[in-house]
């Protein structure tokens, strides 16, 4: 069995990173960087969209942080990384990967959905999807009583949100960051990336 994980210190990889860590499975990591080895054809017949993360185990390839998750939750699971309630796990994994991002990044640009055409961005506007956001923490985790995959990838969402101001640093949002930040194994992902970044 091998992992390895495509990535770049200063990327969603990290998100990646983390999860691997939580499963406790050893694998390898392969840097990247923007506009060199990231558009290298090696690395575009893996992933043609020329961005990172990547995972390759056992030969498969799999693309985009909220699969990686899912898939390393599936393919480990004495790792116990699947949530308990399976319709928040997969419901907030995905809004955070679809209409929250694209909420985000939008806002972030500036570009403002006009009210007659809300419903074709999927979020609405941004303020209704950090509104949305504030319901999928008011357990202790996202998806039940214990920590799973969805905290990985919603809980990235939120703590990078929370550290560049691109969502509000509401009482509940911060209370649920301060509940997961500190686990092991997102410290040790935390080290390997901030070892690696150039300086």
């Amino acid at each position: 069995m091998t992992l390895t994980l495509y990535t770049n210190p200063m990327s969603r990889g990290r998100i990646a990173r983390w999860m691997l860590e939580e499963i406790g499975a050893p694998y390898a990591v392969r840097l990247l960087d923007y506009g060199t080895t990231m558009k290298a054809p090696d690395y575009l017949a893996l992933n043609p969209m020329g961005k990172v993360p990547a995972l390759v185990h056992d030969g498969a390839v799999i693309t985009e942080g909220a699969a990686i998750c899912l898939y390393l939750a599936d393919a480990f699971p004495k790792a116990k990384m699947v949530g308990q309630n399976r319709a928040a796990y997969y419901r907030w994994m995905l809004f955070a990967a679809g209409p929250l991002e694209a909420a985000i990044t939008n806002h972030a640009l500036g570009l403002v959905p006009p009210p007659d055409r809300q419903r074709m961005v999927g979020y609405g506007t941004y303020a209704l999807a950090c509104q949305t956001l504030q319901t999928a923490v008011t357990e202790d985790y996202i998806a039940g009583k214990t920590f799973s995959a969805a905290d990985v990838f919603v809980g990235s969402q939120i703590g990078y949100g929370l550290q560049y101001g691109t969502i509000p640093a509401t009482p509940a949002l911060t209370a649920y960051w301060e509940r997961i930040k500190t686990r092991p194994a997102r410290l040790r992902a935390e080290t390997a990336d901030d070892a690696v970044i150039p300086t």
